[in-house]
C-alpha cells in the first residue's frame, strides 16, 4: 500500500502573495517605480545570489544579518554563497564590478525583488520579503539627501499611506571617531543589556539604537553625535533642515536614530508608523558615502534607501481607477468566436474582461458586477445574425444596440 503522502506546505516565514495582495503589491510597486523613473532613476536587477564575503564587508561580520540571520551555504562548485539579505550591497558590487566608480558622474538606479534573511516570523517581518529602493551615486550634495526624502514622500502619499519622518546626522571620519571615544567612556559606567555589552566593543553607536526600555532609560544622558558634528557636517545638516522646512516636509531629529557601520556618514532617516504596530519602521535610508572604498572600488559619494513591501500591504489604499473596464460576453456557442475577436481588438486600447463559454444575460450580468466592469457588451443569436452587439454603460444606466464594426 502507497504510504499517504501529506500536502507539501510553504516554509515558515515564506508566503505566497496572491488575490487581493497581489493586486496591492502590483499597485505599490507601479507606483513607486514610476515615481522613481520622474526623480530620474532606472531600473536596476542584481542577482538574488552573493558571495557571502560581499555582506560580511558591507553589513559586517558583528551585525546581527550575518552573525545569525543570513541563508548561507556551500554551492557544488565549493563556493561561500548566501541569499541576499539586503538590497544595497549588491548594487555597489555591480557599480564597481562595472567599473562605474572610475567612470565619474552620476548614476542612479531603483531596483524590487526578494531579500531573506533567517529571523523570527512575525507581523510584518518575514524570512522572505520584498524591498523596493533607491541607490544614487556620484552626488555629495545635501541637496540629493533632500531629494531622496521628498521622493519617499511621494511614493507613500501616492498609495495613501500616513507616515512620521525621523532624521539625524551621523558625522564624518571628522568627527564620528572622537564621539565614538566618549560614547564608550560613558557606556562603560552604565548597566546594560547583554547585546549592548557585546556592542561596547565592536559597533558602540548601535547601542543607542537598542529597543530595551532598561537600556533606553540608562542611555538617556548618553552623548548625542548631532551635539558633537564638525563644521561641515553641522552645516550640511542645517542646509537638509532648511530643505525640508522649505517644502513643507515636517520631521523630527531623533538623536538615537543611527546606523551602525563606519562608511555610514551624514544623513540617516526613516519613516515610521503607527498603523503595524508601535512606531514600526516602514523606510529607512542614508548617506554611505565610504561603502565603495569599503567594497575595493573608488570612494564615491552615495545615498539611498529600502521600503518593506509586504509590511505596507495592509496600509495601501488604492485609488479608483478612471479607466474604463469592459465586459464580454457571448449568449451562444456560435458567439464565441465573435466576442474573441473583439476582445483581441479592444485589448490593445482598454481593459477587457471575459469569459470563453456560452452563459445566460442574467448570469453575464452577475459576472461584470463582480468583476468592476463599466461596460457590459454581449452578443447572442440575434446579435450573430444581425452583426450587431448589446451594450450597457454600467455609469450612465444606458443599454443599445449598434453595428459591431462600430464598436
Amino acid at each position: 500500500m502507497d504510504k499517504k503522502i501529506n500536502n507539501i506546505q510553504s516554509l515558515r516565514g515564506m508566503k505566497d502573495i496572491k488575490e487581493q495582495e497581489g493586486e496591492l503589491f502590483n499597485y505599490f510597486i507601479s507606483n513607486a517605480s514610476k515615481i522613481a523613473s520622474r526623480y530620474g532613476f532606472s531600473y536596476l536587477e542584481t542577482p538574488i545570489l552573493e558571495e557571502t564575503a560581499l555582506f560580511k564587508r558591507s553589513v559586517g561580520e558583528s551585525s546581527d544579518i550575518v552573525g545569525k540571520e543570513m541563508y548561507q551555504f556551500m554551492d557544488k562548485g565549493k563556493n561561500d554563497v548566501c541569499l541576499r539579505p539586503e538590497g544595497t550591497a549588491g548594487v555597489v558590487r555591480m557599480f564597481i564590478q562595472n567599473k562605474l566608480d572610475r567612470a565619474g558622474g552620476t548614476r542612479k538606479y531603483f531596483y524590487h525583488g526578494p531579500m531573506f534573511r533567517y529571523e523570527r516570523p512575525q507581523k510584518g517581518r518575514l524570512r522572505e520579503f520584498h524591498q523596493f529602493g533607491c541607490e544614487s551615486f556620484g552626488e555629495a550634495s545635501v541637496y540629493e539627501d533632500a531629494n531622496i526624502i521628498l521622493m519617499i514622500c511621494e511614493i507613500l502619499k501616492s498609495v495613501g499611506i500616513g507616515y512620521k519622518l525621523l532624521i539625524n546626522s551621523l558625522g564624518c571620519t571628522k568627527c564620528m571617531p572622537p564621539y565614538k571615544e566618549n560614547l564608550v567612556a560613558h557606556l562603560k559606567d552604565l548597566h546594560l543589556c547583554e547585546d549592548c555589552d557585546r556592542r561596547i566593543e565592536s559597533n558602540p553607536i548601535r547601542v543607542l539604537d537598542c529597543k530595551n526600555e532598561s537600556c533606553k532609560m540608562e542611555l538617556k544622558n548618553a552623548p548625542k553625535i548631532t551635539y558633537n558634528l564638525c563644521e561641515d557636517c553641522d552645516d550640511d545638516f542645517a542646509q537638509l533642515k532648511k530643505i525640508l522646512n522649505d517644502n513643507d516636509v515636517a520631521y523630527e531629529i531623533d538623536t538615537n536614530l543611527v546606523r551602525g557601520l563606519d562608511y555610514y556618514t551624514k544623513t540617516a532617516f526613516e519613516f515610521i508608523s503607527d498603523e503595524i504596530g508601535s512606531q514600526s519602521a516602514i523606510a529607512g535610508g542614508g548617506r554611505y558615502d565610504r561603502l565603495t572604498e569599503f567594497l575595493g572600488g573608488r570612494t564615491t559619494p552615495a545615498v539611498g534607501f529600502a521600503i518593506g513591501i509586504e509590511r505596507l500591504l495592509e496600509l495601501i489604499k488604492m485609488k479608483e481607477e478612471s479607466e474604463e473596464i469592459i465586459y464580454i460576453g457571448a449568449m451562444c456557442e456560435e458567439a464565441l468566436e465573435q466576442v474573441f475577436h473583439i476582445v483581441a481588438n479592444k485589448r490593445k486600447m482598454v481593459k477587457v474582461l471575459t469569459d470563453y463559454k456560452s452563459r445566460s444575460f442574467t448570469k453575464h450580468l452577475e459576472n461584470s458586477q463582480k468583476l468592476n466592469a463599466t461596460v457590459i457588451a454581449l452578443i447572442g443569436y440575434n446579435e450573430l445574425t444581425n452583426g450587431t452587439i448589446w451594450i450597457k454603460d454600467i455609469k450612465l444606466n444606458q443599454e443599445k444596440i449598434i453595428l459591431r464594426e462600430k464598436f
